[in-house]
């Protein structure tokens, strides 16, 4: 009995999957690489945050678009949102344990930009 295995991304890009207009994971693919989704996915990778706060550390995302974002990570399942019946109102948000593994993708990709930043602007600056 062989044990299936979950493909890698880069196995269903070989395999053209992702490619196919109705391929589901393109939008999820959106949702976590977007701009806003890698931030907030990074954010909560350092706990439980209050929209309040989300906001404060992500600079510069709309209170717009930062619920947009949540409401999508949350519909794909890396996020929890727990609202307490105060007023006013209180609500938290924390990653899943999908939401987590998901994280630690996006972190690895946000630290290798990082650290990698003087030689991409050196670049972009002409050398």
């Amino acid at each position: 009995m062989t044990k299936s295995k979950t493909p890698k991304l880069s196995e269903l890009l070989r395999r053209g999957e992702i490619f196919a207009v109705e391929c589901p994971s393109r939008e999820i693919l959106k949702h976590v690489t977007s701009r806003w989704g890698v931030l907030v996915l990074v954010a909560l990778m350092g706990g439980t945050h209050r929209f309040s706060d989300l906001r404060r550390k992500v600079g510069g995302v709309s209170e717009k678009m930062l619920a947009q974002t949540l409401q999508c990570l949350e519909k794909d399942g890396f996020i929890d949102r727990v609202s307490f019946p105060v007023v006013p109102p209180h609500v938290e948000y924390t990653l899943t344990p999908m939401g987590r593994e998901v994280g630690r993708k996006v972190e690895s990709l946000a630290d290798w930009i990082e650290i990698n930043l003087p030689k991409i602007m050196q670049v972009q600056q002409g050398r």
